[in-house]
């Protein structure tokens, strides 16, 4: 089951567990975004391996691919699509990518 989480909330837990918290909240969302977009193959712990594996340098593919995963299922549900995925890795580009995990739970939290 997909829940809504309070945005504020989880990046205050992210500074004071000193990022576990955000690996906690990395893997959850990517596989709820991949549940909801339909991609059984889109999960968290994947992309955190590789992300890991390749220093980091995975991560700005998986911000570009959870924009266009989470533009699909507000497709699927007939809601305006917002594609950022561009927007997204520019963020993660320049070190942001807390932001993104900000942007993509309000848009999971709209679709649930």
């Amino acid at each position: 089951m997909i829940e809504q989480r309070n945005i504020a909330l989880s990046i205050i837990l992210t500074l004071v567990t000193c990022g576990i918290y955000g690996i906690y909240w990395f893997i959850v969302l990517t596989n709820e975004v991949g549940k909801l977009s339909g991609d059984p193959e889109f999960t968290g712990l994947k992309h955190f391996l590789l992300s890991i594996v390749t220093c980091g340098i995975w991560s700005l593919v998986w911000a570009y691919q959870i924009g266009k995963h989470v533009a699909e299922a507000q497709r699927q549900r007939g809601m305006l699509m917002s594609d950022n995925s561009v927007i997204y890795l520019v963020l993660g580009l320049f070190g942001f990518g807390i932001v993104t995990y900000a942007l993509v739970q309000s848009d999971v939290n709209k679709m649930v």
